[in-house]
Formats: C-alpha cells, structure tokens, sequence
C-alpha cells in the first residue's frame, strides 16, 4: 500500500512541475493576452495601408470588415460580413461575379488576418505545434508553428506559418509563413514600431525573403546568418482603435 502511494505521489508532483510553456496552445493564449486580443471581440479597429483605408467591426458575434480606396476616378468601398461581400462604386452597389468576390474577400481578410495577429490563431481551423526555442539576435523564444485544416482553413489552407513568441513578455516579435499561391514562396517579418493602442497592440514589419531555397523552420537561423533579402516595410498607418 505504501509503494502504491509514493507512486502516486511521484506522479502528482512530476504532472505539477510539467511546463505549461511547452504546450503550444497555452504559448498562444498568453500571447493573445499580452497583445490584448481578446478585447477584439468587441471593437472597431481602423488603419491605412499601402494607400487604402481598413477597418473591422466586431460585436456579439457580427462582423464587418470594410476596404476603401480610389481607383482611377473611382471611390470603391468593398464590405465583408456575416452575409457575404459587397462592392460599391461611388456610392452605388454593384454586382460582382462569386470568383472575383471570392478573390476581393481573401484579399481583404489577409490584410486585416496579419494586422491583428495573433487574434485569429485560435480559430478552429487552426493546428498548432510547439516547435521549441530558439533565439533571435539575443533573446530567447518560443517557436509555434501553425497550419490548417482543409475545412474551414480558407483558399491557402496550405499555407504554414511560423511565430517566434518573446518567452518573457509573450509578444511577438517574428513571424514567417510558406505559401502555394503564384508559384509559392517563404517570407519572414521582423517586427518594429510596437505601440499600444486601447490595449490592442499594433506592429509594422521589415519583410524578408530568403536567398536561398531552405526550409521553413531554418528560416530563423538564414534571418540570424544575414542571409535573408529585405523586400519592404509594411506599415500601418493611422492605427485607431474603439472598444464597443
């Protein structure tokens, strides 16, 4: 009976010294906390991007995203909702065909999907995996890698992504993706110009690409050796936020 005891007791307390920072899953909620995520549920969230405006509305449950940008002597406003997409042209609704709609609507998402990360890694199409650490210009981090599954996980479900979590304050400071899209590719974004806004953290992005073909998880290591090319700087402008 003894024996029995002391096992178990070695089982208790080996299970309550396990790191909750080794599962991938606690990794991401911690950093949806610190970059304040989950206040996005109930927001309205505004930047500028590349020349266009952006904007998302979330409130119990509903969704609105919305682009505008001009286009030659137009004013195009394209909507994302609940119910599906809408364009308008100077004001007025106009009919877009399901593939065109299908593209405008990605396009929109994808924009929106990078600027409030890490607010979408928990969507249910989402697999995460704990990759381990690994350490970027002298600090150490969590490597979470994401993919998807075919249903639910849009056009690029294939798409793999890569995020380095800071282990101290559980920002993220890097990320790097693989993508099929028009002829593939792999990028990799080092984050600059963190600022706080109604508790929603904002970044832009110095983004890489490699020089070499290598593979997704050596592309920490390639950005640590110099041997990324930088491409641009993604830039949010005008980065507002009201919580609803």
């Amino acid at each position: 009976m003894k024996n029995i005891y002391t096992l178990f007791l070695i089982i208790l307390i080996a299970a309550s010294c396990t790191d909750k920072n080794d599962d991938a899953q606690y990794v991401v909620d911690q950093a949806r906390l610190a970059a304040g995520s989950d206040k996005l549920d109930m927001a309205q969230v505004e930047f500028e991007f590349r020349d266009r405006e952006y904007g998302v509305k979330r409130k119990n449950g509903e969704y609105e995203m919305v682009r505008l940008f001009k286009d030659s002597l137009d004013m195009i406003r394209d909507q994302v909702t609940n119910d599906g997409f809408q364009r308008e042209v100077n004001g007025t609704v106009i009919e877009v065909a399901d593939s065109m709609a299908f593209k405008y609507t990605n396009s929109i998402n994808s924009v929106i999907y990078f600027a409030l990360l890490p607010y979408n890694l928990n969507d249910a199409a989402v697999i995460k995996t704990h990759l381990g650490s690994e350490t970027l210009k002298d600090k150490d981090y969590y490597k979470i890698k994401v993919t998807f599954q075919q249903e639910g996980g849009g056009k690029d479900f294939e798409d793999e992504f890569i995020y380095w979590i800071d282990k101290e304050t559980y920002f993220i400071d890097y990320l790097a993706y693989s993508y099929l899209t028009d002829g593939g590719g792999m990028r990799f974004r080092e984050a600059y110009n963190p600022r706080t806004v109604s508790g929603i953290r904002a970044l832009d992005y110095i983004n890489y690409k490699p020089k070499t073909d290598i593979k997704l998880d050596a592309i920490g290591k390639a950005f640590e050796t110099g041997e990324l090319e930088e491409l641009s700087k993604i830039e949010l402008i005008n980065f507002n936020v009201e919580l609803l």
